[in-house]
């Protein structure tokens, strides 16, 4: 019967005072959910994969307002510990204070969790990683760590006004993930039909360990539409299972003009920003896959 669970929280009186936990969150991994607009307030949802209510017997009240798991604590300390001074500069509140304040430091807790809080505009958050039990797997995971690695972007020029903004997307995931300028490469091509062979020669020079692929495509009066979507996709697909490079898919296929207005960073996110995240999560996922297939063999010899 239960679909899923919200708990309001009022940050500002516009939408210009919710921007910093947005674009926290959001670099955190939320993805924006439904939004309501009406009487000049609004309301933005930011979704987590998995959610549920915690019930605490206790003689204080817990120190945070709302507590997130994450994979990794320390990457998403990493990466909040860049974005904090930023938001704060450009989104302090009526007192002067920064929006996004650093309320503990990362550290292991008494029941074996790793742990930092922050506060962005009053609410207070608690991000954590619990301790693996004794014989316990969760499986491999990729992080959102790119220090030391090489990505390449391929960047359709046809609708440039939606893919320069998808563009900026990933090369923020990317920084604020800890890639270095050096280490990207940016190639453009005219179209997004082009993109699977300019990704596939990039992915066959072996120096990225994953490409972004980034376009937007509009649906209009004739089969075109289906045709390039259909062929970019298969491409693309092609490309990554054959030159077993991971490649992140950041083409747009939408309806109208406004969608991919929506999509390129204005009601639905930004889904650069969602290529650069999964690519740099999937070029550590392979590391970690053929780190454990060498260290096997190595056990048989």
């Amino acid at each position: 019967m239960i679909c899923s669970i919200v708990f309001p929280r009022v940050l500002g009186k516009s939408l210009e005072d919710l921007q910093p936990a947005l674009e926290l969150f959001r670099a955190l991994g939320f993805a924006p959910g439904n939004e309501w607009h009406e009487g000049g307030g609004h309301g933005i949802e930011m979704l987590a994969p998995s959610g549920g209510i915690e019930f605490i017997a206790a003689s204080d009240a817990p120190s945070v307002d709302a507590m997130v798991e994450v994979s990794e604590a320390d990457a998403a300390w990493e990466i909040v510990r860049k974005l904090s001074p930023t938001l704060s500069a450009t989104a302090a509140d009526k007192d002067g204070a920064p929006a996004v304040k650093i309320q503990r430091e990362i550290g292991d807790t008494p029941y074996g969790a790793r742990l930092f809080e922050v506060e962005v505009n009053g609410l207070r958050i608690g991000f954590l990683t619990y301790a693996k039990k004794p014989g316990e797997t969760r499986g491999l995971e990729g992080k959102l760590d790119a220090r030391g690695k090489r990505f390449a972007l391929v960047v359709s020029r046809f609708n440039s006004f939606i893919t320069e903004r998808l563009l900026d997307g990933a090369l923020q995931a990317l920084r604020q993930c800890g890639t270095k300028a050096s280490d990207i490469t940016i190639a453009h091509v005219p179209g997004a039909f082009e993109i699977p062979s300019a990704a596939r020669q990039l992915a066959e020079t072996k120096r990225h360990d994953a490409v972004i692929c980034i376009g937007c495509l509009l649906r209009g009066d004739t089969l075109h539409y289906e045709v390039i979507a259909n062929e970019v996709t298969r491409g693309v697909g092609q490309s990554a299972q054959e030159t077993g490079v991971p490649h992140a898919f950041a083409v747009l296929t939408c309806e109208t003009l406004q969608q991919a207005i929506d999509r390129a960073g204005l009601k639905v996110g930004n889904k650069g920003f969602e290529g650069g995240l999964a690519a740099v999560e999937m070029a550590s996922l392979r590391e970690t896959v053929a780190s454990r297939g060498t260290s096997a063999t190595d056990g048989k010899r």
